[in-house]
């Protein structure tokens, strides 16, 4: 069984500083309020007499299996998604490996629920379904003290960190502290996914502020009532939180950037990734994921990649993250960078990118993708003109891809691709049926949100749904197993080439590009297992001596959902004749 120790207990900010998982070191009920160590009715009886928490439960004894019916008969009692978010963290707050237990043993059903969609909706409400701190909140207000504050955070051995400012969540927009809930969902993934132990993560907003009036004006708004800080002060902050990262928890610390504004978060990235162990998950996890899918995509169409030709509707962050790698990919199959980069063209909400463009708006990361070409406003005229094999959405314009759109795509290729990753559900480009009924059947499509299955002539497909969650929890466990602090735009390549693999025949007749959802923790460790082998391959490692049993080798970092077992026969247990200082 995986080491599951840990000093500190409640990864909600208890300031218990004496918790040893196996080995409690409180009791009564302290130890029924701590969800790393709470087993609730599953405690036998001698556990209730040596803990002393003999007769604050009722008499009956449930079992871990008789606990996931009774919650699953709850999660089903509600009528909504957004319930059940609230009844699922409610849950995580009270007994966390109940919960991941429920969580991986139903994936399929739970991660539309504890992830997207229905987390941008909880987001939106987060005043309203905040019950109960979890991870960091640093203020723009806290310049100075940021180390003081990490200091606060019960456990010392963290070793993966998701981040956000809430600038950019989702497809919704600037929700300020309430995009809060993103990093705690991110990180619930990396442990029901690929088994990160819980004990190693931690969710921190940055708070400096919201653009958002409303948000501000909500009387229960979580966050600082104050238009966004920028600039030189803002630098700071980042600045003053990577070192102070680094010196509490150390230089192997894995820091997810997610859901930062597009003027932020590129340069964030380029500043800081070859400097700590980073990377941004809206730029490279989605790349990953989108290419994965194109990979697997050219499996059905058996046009070669370098004879393909991509249109992006949008030109934030995702869309050029997935170009850069998706360049990187063509000139693998043997195209020049400059070939590779007339392939792919991108659309902003000015039209057409083209160099001297009459509008304008052609800076920063859009400059190298502007094409000789004359200007086209138009998205309908652009893929009538530009005939592509493929177009891409990561815009959050719902309804972009329009019935005259996916047409004209329908007749200019046998088996056009249409990647909808836009998130949540109503942002969507497009839905699959629309895809599939205006495409006659013959699309292959992908989405970032779930759709229900589609028939169509007979045929039923399978829309994949391309989640960042099929990379970003196999890419930690990785990083944090075989110690890797530069994660290379090589080690997503890598990730999606190895999650193309994963497609087989079988679901490619179905219309998938992706494994099935059900099984994605099983994608995630044979994708950590082999990202694990390419950076010791690469130098990228630095976790010696390299194992000579990959998979064995990551099991020791696996967590494990089963309910650990206080009896004398394992533990000395005179040191709990009294009731323990707090």
């Amino acid at each position: 069984m995986a080491e599951n120790g840990v000093k500190g207990s409640d990864s909600a900010g208890s300031t218990n500083k004496d918790v040893q998982v196996g080995r409690p070191k409180v009791r009564g009920v302290d130890i029924m309020r701590d969800p790393i160590l709470n087993k609730a009715m599953a405690f036998t009886l001698q556990e209730r007499q040596l803990l002393g928490i003999h007769g604050l439960l009722p008499p009956a004894l449930l079992d871990q299996d008789q606990q996931v019916y009774q919650v699953m008969q709850n999660f089903y009692r509600w009528s909504n998604d957004l319930d059940r978010y609230i009844f699922m963290m409610g849950l995580q707050d009270r007994c966390e490996k109940l919960f991941y237990r429920v969580v991986t043993e139903n994936i399929d059903l739970m991660m539309p629920v504890i992830y997207t969609p229905t987390v941008g909706l909880a987001c939106q409400k987060f005043g309203m379904v905040f019950r109960k701190p979890r991870g960091l909140y640093i203020t723009i207000h806290d310049l100075g003290h940021v180390y003081d504050i990490l200091c606060n955070w019960p456990v010392d051995e963290v070793k993966a960190i998701v981040v956000t400012d809430g600038e950019r969540i989702l497809g919704l927009g600037d929700l300020g502290a309430y995009g809060m809930g993103i990093p705690i969902g991110k990180l619930s993934l990396y442990t029901a996914c690929a088994g990160v132990q819980p004990h190693h993560c931690l969710p921190i907003m940055i708070d400096v502020g919201t653009n958002n009036e409303a948000i501000r004006n909500d009387p229960v708004y979580i966050g600082l009532r104050q238009k966004r800080v920028t600039g030189e002060q803002y630098d700071q902050l980042i600045e003053e939180f990577m070192k102070a990262v680094v010196k509490r928890f150390g230089k192997n610390c894995l820091i997810q950037f997610e859901d930062f504004g597009n003027h932020n978060a590129f340069r964030l990235l380029e500043r800081y990734r070859h400097k700590y162990c980073t990377f941004n998950d809206d730029i490279q996890g989605t790349a990953a994921v989108a290419v994965a899918g194109i990979l697997a995509s050219i499996k059905i169409t058996k046009v070669p990649l370098k004879d393909n030709v991509f249109v992006f509707q949008g030109a934030g962050e995702a869309s050029i993250g997935i170009a850069k790698l998706l360049i990187k990919a063509i000139m693998k199959s043997g195209r020049s960078e400059k070939d590779a980069f007339k392939q792919i063209w991108m659309v902003d909400s000015k039209g057409l990118i083209v160099k001297d463009r009459p509008k304008g708006g052609v800076t920063g990361e859009k400059v190298e993708f502007a094409k000789e070409h004359k200007p086209i406003d138009s998205l309908e005229d652009i893929i009538s003109q530009i005939k592509p094999t493929a177009i891409i959405g990561a815009a959050a314009i719902p309804g972009a891809f329009n019935e005259k759109i996916l047409k004209t795509m329908g007749q200019l290729n046998k088996q056009p691709i249409i990647f909808a990753l836009s998130n949540p559900t109503s942002k969507a480009e497009c839905t699959a049926e629309q895809a599939y009924t205006a495409t006659e059947g013959r699309a292959v499509f992908a989405s970032g949100s779930p759709f229900k299955e589609v028939t169509y002539n007979g045929k039923t497909f399978h829309p994949g749904q391309g989640n960042n969650a099929y990379i970003f929890p196999g890419v930690a466990l990785a990083v944090i197993a075989a110690d890797i602090r530069d994660i290379t735009e090589d080690i997503f390549l890598a990730s999606a080439e190895s999650l193309s693999e994963m497609v087989t025949q079988d679901h490619l007749n179905q219309g998938r590009v992706y494994p099935p959802l059900q099984d994605i923790r099983t994608v995630s460790l044979r994708l950590a297992r082999e990202l694990v082998v390419f950076a010791y391959d690469q130098g990228l490692a630095h976790k010696y001596p390299r194992p000579k049993d990959v998979s064995k080798f990551l099991q020791e970092f696996v967590y494990e959902t089963d309910y650990d077992s206080y009896v004398p026969a394992l533990y000395d247990w005179p040191e709990y004749t009294s009731q323990p200082k707090l």
